[in-house]
């Protein structure tokens, strides 16, 4: 099974720790938050549970179709920055119980203070076939 851990820029539940954007940490801190992403996407390479994983820019624009010939709309980048997502990583596990526990584990990534953030991560499973209509 496939999920999507998607990483946000200060979304979800009230943290559990309070921690500054990352783009306010150390360089330090930093290097060190991002080298344990790498050594967790690693390890999941090496179980064959990895199937990709990105860090996203803050910045981004909304767009949709305004009808035939005429150019899309777009609006933004917003400030809200809490509604975008700050990377995203594809998992293929045999089961929610271990999403959940790589989703935890990965949500451990070291803070500014090097201990860990405790960061809520958005965990989904993807959709493997149309959904059922029921009338």
């Amino acid at each position: 099974m496939k999920y999507l851990l998607l990483k946000h820029y200060r979304g979800g539940p009230t943290p559990t720790v309070d921690f500054p954007p990352l783009d306010q940490w150390e360089p330090a801190a930093v290097d060190a938050h991002i080298q344990y992403m790498r050594d967790f996407a690693a390890r999941l390479e090496e179980t064959g549970e990895r199937v990709d994983e990105q860090a996203l820019s803050p910045e981004g624009t909304f767009v949709r179709y305004d009808g035939e010939g005429r150019p899309p709309v777009t609006d933004g980048p917003f400030a809200e920055t809490k509604d975008l997502i700050a990377g995203w990583m594809v998992i293929d596990v045999e089961s929610w119980d271990r999403a959940l526990e790589l989703a935890g584990e990965l949500s451990a990534a070291p803070g500014p203070d090097g201990k860990p953030i405790y960061e809520w991560l958005e965990l989904r499973p993807f959709l493997t076939g149309p959904p059922t209509v029921t009338e």
